[in-house]
C-alpha cells in the first residue's frame, strides 16, 4: 500500500500516476481544503504528529511513502523521514523544479535576513510568516502581509498582531504598490515565474526566501548527493523526483508488483544520457549514473557506461511494450571543435535519412528532432564549444529489418526517435484498459468533455486552442471512443494526425501499422482527378504539400462518419492536425 502527503500541485500529478494502476491507494492533506477527486485513492485530511503517522502506517500496512508535500513543510518532511526510518520504508520526494537562481534578485535564507533599506514591503509568504517578519516595523518598515480570504487566515493574522489595514488578499485582483516584494522559493509548479515577472513589470525589488534542502549529508559527503536521484539522509533514503515519470518508474522499482506493466525511455532519451556522460568524460568527470532533462524540463537518472574519454554508452531500458530496440547498446562519441555547431553523425547501425517528409534533410543521420533537441539543450548546459556526436546502435541494421524504416526511407540501422522520452506499456490489453482507467478519472473529477489524442504532437496542437483533458489512444481509436460512449461524455474531440487520419477514413478503428498501411488506391477514389498526386508520394504528411482543402475536408467527414457508429451520442469533432 502506498501513503502519499500531498496538498499540493505535485500531490495532485502524484494521484494522476497512482490512479493508472487501479489500486488503492491513500492521500494525506493537512486541511483538506484541496478539491481533488479520487477514483482509486482514499483520502485523509488532517495533520498527523509522529505518533498518528506511525500508527497509520503500521495499521493499513503503508509500504512506500510519497512526500509530495510543500517544500517549506519542513516538519512534515522530518516526521515522515522519522517514521520512515523506524519502519524500514522507502521514500519518494515529489520535488518542484525550480529554475535557476537569478543575481538580480536577493536571496535569503531566514526572514531575520530582509533587508532593511527599503521603505514598504508585500510579504506574500504565508499567514504563518507575520510574526517572523513583525521586527521589521521596528526598523521603520510598512509590511503588507497578503493572505488568503479566508475567516481562519484573518482571525490567525490578528493573532499575530497584523492590522486590518496591513493585510491584503490573494483573491483581489489588485496588488498594493510597494518598494519591494517578498517571495518563497516555490518552484516552477508554484507560479514563482509569473510572480517575479509581475513584480518585475511594476519596479519592485524582489526578495526570495530560499527552499531549505530535505537534509543535510552525512558527515564526509558532498552537498552534491542531495542532487542524486536516490541519496542516504541524515534519517532514512529518500528518492528524489521531479515528475510523473520520475515518480512512476520510482513505484515501479520499489513496489515491482503495484503497477501491471512498467514503462521504460525511448531511443532518444537514451542517447541523451550517453552523450552527456561522454562529453562529461571529456571534462574530467566520469560517472555510471547520468541525470538528464526531458522534453518538458522533468529530470531523469538512468546508468551509464564510459568506455574511454569522450564515449559512453547506455542500454536501453525497456518497458513492457513489445520493442523491437528493448536491451540494445545506444553509444555516443562526443568529439568537441573550435567551432560554436553541435553536428550531428552517423554511427553504425543508426540510419541515414534517403526521401523527405520525415523532418531532417536528406542525408542526416535518423535522429528526429526532438531527441536532437534534448541533446543540444544538454550539450549547451556543459559548454558553448562545438561538439560533433555520433550516435551508434548495437545490432541497429539487423534492428531495422523488423521495422518500416525502409519504407519511409531510413536505410542503414533504425531511427533515435521519441516525443516525450518515456515508453509506456502497449499490450492491447493493457494499454486500452489505461484508456479506461483515465477516462473513468475524468469522469470522476467532472469532466463532462475529452480530447482523445494519438500522441503529444497532436496533443500540443489541440491545448493551444483550449484547456481540455487530453487522453492518448494509440492506435485504439474505435475502443477509445466506445469506452467514451459507456462513460456518458457529453463532447469527445478527436485530434488526429493524416497518416492515422487516411487509414481511420477508410474505416479502419484500429490504425496500427501492424495491421493496415496507407492504401493509394483509396486515396485516390478520394482525389479523383487528382490521382497523380498520390503515386509521387512516399508518406501521408506529403499529402499537406500537394492535395487541395476539399480533400482534407472529405477525409475528415469519413473520419467523422466511421467514428459515430460507437460514439453515437454527444458532440463529436474531428480535427486533422498538420505536422
Amino acid at each position: 500500500m502506498i501513503l502519499v502527503f500531498g496538498g499540493t500541485t505535485e500531490g495532485r500529478k502524484a494521484t494522476e500516476v497512482l490512479e493508472e494502476a487501479g489500486k488503492t491507494y491513500y492521500y494525506s492533506t493537512k486541511t483538506g481544503e484541496q478539491e481533488l477527486t479520487l477514483h482509486h485513492g482514499v483520502r485523509i485530511d488532517g495533520a498527523m504528529d509522529g505518533e498518528a503517522m506511525m500508527s497509520f502506517v503500521r495499521k493499513h500496512e503503508i509500504r512506500l511513502i510519497v512526500d509530495a508535500a510543500h517544500p517549506f513543510a519542513a516538519k512534515l518532511h522530518e516526521t515522515i523521514a522519522e517514521v520512515a526510518e523506524s519502519l524500514h520504508i522507502p521514500i519518494i520526494r515529489y520535488e518542484r523544479i525550480y529554475p535557476p537562481r537569478d543575481p538580480d534578485i536577493t536571496w535569503i535564507d531566514d526572514y531575520s535576513q530582509v533587508p532593511t533599506d527599503i521603505h514598504t514591503l508585500l510579504a506574500t509568504t504565508g499567514v504563518q510568516s507575520i510574526s517572523r517578519l513583525k521586527w521589521l516595523e521596528a526598523k521603520g518598515v510598512k509590511v503588507i502581509y497578503r493572505i488568503l480570504k479566508r475567516e481562519g487566515s484573518i482571525e490567525l493574522a490578528h493573532q499575530q498582531g497584523a492590522s486590518d489595514e496591513q493585510l491584503c488578499f490573494y483573491e483581489d485582483e489588485t496588488m498594493p504598490d510597494t518598494d519591494a516584494i517578498l517571495l518563497k522559493e516555490s518552484g516552477i509548479s508554484g507560479g514563482f515565474v509569473e510572480k517575479v515577472t509581475v513584480a518585475r513589470e511594476r519596479g519592485m525589488r524582489i526578495i526570495v526566501l530560499k527552499r531549505t534542502p530535505l537534509f543535510s549529508p552525512p558527515r564526509g559527503e558532498d552537498t552534491k548527493q542531495q542532487e542524486s536521484p536516490a541519496f542516504g539522509g541524515v534519517r532514512g533514503g529518500f528518492s528524489i523526483v521531479n515528475g510523473p515519470h520520475g515518480l512512476r518508474r520510482m513505484v515501479e522499482q520499489l513496489l515491482p508488483d503495484f503497477f501491471p506493466m512498467k514503462t521504460g525511455l525511448t531511443t532518444g532519451a537514451c542517447a541523451t544520457a550517453a552523450v552527456k556522460a561522454a562529453l562529461l568524460s571529456l571534462m574530467g568527470e566520469e560517472a555510471d549514473e547520468i541525470r538528464f532533462a526531458l522534453p518538458d524540463g522533468e529530470t531523469l537518472s538512468i546508468p551509464v557506461e564510459v568506455e574511454r574519454p569522450g564515449v559512453a554508452s547506455v542500454v536501453k531500458d525497456y518497458s513492457d511494450d513489445p520493442d523491437v530496440t528493448r536491451g540494445c547498446k545506444i553509444t555516443a562519441e562526443v568529439q568537441l571543435t573550435d567551432t560554436t555547431e553541435i553536428r550531428f553523425m552517423q554511427g553504425k547501425g543508426v540510419g541515414i535519412v534517403t526521401l523527405p517528409g520525415l523532418g531532417l534533410p536528406v542525408g542526416e543521420p535518423a535522429i528526429n528532432p526532438t531527441p536532437r533537441r534534448m541533446i543540444e539543450q544538454t550539450i549547451r548546459e556543459l559548454t558553448n564549444q562545438g561538439c560533433d556526436v555520433t550516435i551508434s546502435v548495437e545490432n541497429g541494421e539487423e534492428i531495422a529489418q523488423k521495422t518500416f524504416n525502409a519504407r519511409v526511407g531510413v536505410l542503414g540501422g533504425i531511427s533515435i526517435i521519441g516525443t516525450s522520452g518515456i515508453v509506456s506499456p502497449l499490450s492491447n490489453e493493457a494499454f486500452i484498459e489505461s484508456i479506461r482507467r483515465e477516462m473513468e478519472v475524468a469522469k470522476a473529477i467532472g469532466c463532462t468533455e475529452i480530447g482523445l489524442v494519438s500522441g503529444k504532437t497532436s496533443e500540443d496542437a489541440l491545448m493551444k486552442e483550449r484547456d481540455i483533458r487530453c487522453i492518448h489512444y494509440g492506435n485504439f481509436i474505435g475502443e477509445a471512443l466506445k469506452i467514451a460512449s459507456s462513460l456518458e461524455f457529453r463532447q469527445v474531440t478527436i485530434a488526429i494526425m493524416i497518416g492515422k487520419a487516411v487509414k481511420l477514413a477508410e474505416g479502419h478503428l484500429d490504425t496500427h501499422s501492424h495491421k493496415v498501411t496507407m492504401n493509394r488506391e483509396f486515396l485516390k477514389q478520394i482525389a479523383g482527378s487528382d490521382t497523380n498526386r498520390i503515386d509521387r508520394i512516399t508518406l501521408a504528411r506529403e499529402l499537406w504539400d500537394i492535395m487541395p482543402p476539399a480533400f482534407f475536408e472529405k477525409i475528415q467527414n469519413l473520419c467523422y462518419k466511421h467514428c459515430r457508429k460507437v460514439f453515437p451520442e454527444g458532440e463529436l469533432t474531428i480535427k486533422i492536425i498538420k505536422n
